[in-house]
């Protein structure tokens, strides 16, 4: 049997596609389906590595998260990861095929990914019965639809029922629903079945004439206006929502700042300490002061080098050295590990045109950047986390690495976690160093702060240098996120025609 489908479609960009997606795969899981998400064609940062080592986007996987399947790659065939103005790394069914320019993307590379997406397509239908699916953008960009292959040459392709989203929290969206449906060619607009009014603050009784206009004036019904969802728990597709924080004005015991570079990456990383209930997290962006933080962190990076440049230019790379060397607390990440180190390498070229640059110099470290990509997921074991006095030590900790730099020592330094296994395969690799003042480390592990019991004794080693006392675990990640993954498959279901949106895909 044919595997159903459906499609959601925005207006614009952030209005919603990508929580939507993830309350059907949510809803679907609920109501029994073997339900998958798929997004032919994903740009951003915030990627993951699945089981067998695939590179895929983040967003995606919460998706299958929510329909309560093992993300692969076919979920998400075709990942863009900028590295600079107008130049992407292409990445097909998990494997960088090199970087390009936009134009010799789109001119020529798009119609090549083109072929990844069928195979994707086929995968998708032979191992789901229901298939949701996410556009990108808008289906209007007249410019870009030649060569589409994410929004209405996927709905064409796969017969998929499309709903449109509009953000109303941004204003326009009633000119901007009717605008993209007059850019549709009547076969692309024949395809849209539904409305979708997102982020609706006030009274639904005020907007009731709005919605009587959109069915007289575009023939097509409002399924849903959806209420906009505070602080939900659930991974965002990429950086532009790092702007949508709401400022968080309690104050708690901890303070993390995070230094958001140009191209930060895996920002996630973060999610599981910003939920901690003693501890705010606060990204750094350009002009900010870092202030008087607990702990400084620096993030992944898609482009290291000009990342280091920017924190040399701005003065933080000299601020955060000088602060270290005070006492402060220090943790790198991936680029942000390199970027602690001596100095990053990139003698082909792998990244920017920068041969080296000068690191912060706070771990005896070179990084050089090498034609291969690292990825996998991992399990580490940790004898001995001796960070600000820890006294942590655990086993079966989960991570996962995305990195093209190898990193090695100028001097003796001792590291931090045992890597038992990559991608399912036994192996016996050291991560990670540590100062001897056991207040600055660096690791290549992604997700390691989702480890409910090492982020608990990480923040009770900052609140026993504040005098503060330690405490129990306080929070267990992974059950939260499967309640927020409910929260919103309900507030979905109480304000969308379910019983409209199965009789539309019993039609198809």
């Amino acid at each position: 049997m044919m595997a159903k489908r459906i499609m959601f479609q925005g207006t614009s960009s952030h209005v919603g596609k990508s929580i939507l997606t993830t309350a059907f795969c949510r809803i679907l899981k609920q109501d029994g389906w073997n339900a998958a998400p798929f997004k032919a064609q994903n740009m951003a940062l915030n990627s993951y590595v699945t089981r067998d080592g695939g590179e895929m986007g983040r967003s995606t996987v919460a998706q299958a998260e929510a329909a309560g399947v093992d993300p692969v790659v076919e979920m998400n065939p075709v990942l863009l990861k900028p590295t600079g103005n107008s130049c992407s790394q292409v990445i097909l069914l998990g494997h960088s095929v090199g970087n390009y320019s936009a134009r010799d993307y789109q001119d020529h590379y798009s119609q090549e990914a083109w072929k990844s997406v069928l195979y994707a397509i086929d995968y998708m239908e032979s191992h789901f019965n229901m298939i949701v699916i996410e556009g990108a953008g808008s289906p209007a960009e007249v410019n870009l639809k030649a060569n589409d292959i994410v929004n209405m040459r996927i709905a064409k392709t796969m017969n998929a029922p499309v709903f449109l989203i509009a953000d109303i929290d941004r204003g326009g969206a009633l000119a901007s629903i009717v605008g993209t449906l007059e850019l549709l060619e009547p076969d692309e607009r024949a395809l849209v079945k539904g409305l979708i009014i997102n982020k609706f603050r006030g009274d639904i009784t005020l907007l009731e004439p709005a919605l009587t206009f959109l069915k007289e004036k575009t023939g097509i019904p409002v399924l849903g206006v959806l209420p906009y969802l505070d602080k939900l728990g659930i991974d965002d597709e990429d950086s532009v929502s790092l702007q949508d924080i709401p400022s968080d004005h309690v104050m708690r015991d901890i303070h993390i700042a995070v230094i958001q570079t140009p191209k930060i990456s895996n920002f996630t990383d973060f999610d599981a300490l910003a939920h901690e209930p003693d501890v705010n997290v606060r990204f750094v962006q350009k002009g900010d002061l870092i202030g008087d933080p607990d702990l400084i962190i620096l993030p992944g990076s898609k482009n290291t080098t000009e990342d280091l440049l920017y924190l040399h230019r701005n003065g933080y790379a000299k601020e955060i050295r000088e602060m270290a060397e005070k006492g402060v607390p220090v943790i790198g990440i991936c680029g942000g590990y390199q970027m602690i180190g001596e100095k990053v390498c990139d003698p082909l070229h792998v990244e920017s045109g920068n041969d080296e640059v000068e690191g912060l110099g706070l771990l005896p470290t070179v990084t050089t950047m090498q034609g291969e990509k690292n990825t996998y997921q991992v399990e580490c074991e940790c004898s001995s986390l001796p960070f600000l006095g820890m006294t942590y030590a655990g086993k079966g900790l989960k991570a996962y690495e995305i990195h093209m730099g190898e990193t090695v020592l100028t001097k003796p330094a001792q590291s931090l976690f045992h890597i038992v296994s990559r991608s399912g395969k036994p192996v016996d690799v050291q991560d990670g160093y540590i100062t001897e003042a056991k207040n600055v480390f660096g690791t290549y592990c992604h997700g390691i702060f989702d480890n409910d019991e090492l982020r608990r004794s990480l923040i009770n080693a900052l609140r026993e240098r504040k005098g503060l006392a330690a405490l129990p675990v306080q929070f267990r990640y992974r059950a939260y996120k499967e309640s927020e993954y409910d929260r919103l498959a309900d507030a979905v279901r109480k304000n969308f025609d379910m019983k409209e949106f199965y009789r539309i895909l019993e039609e198809e």
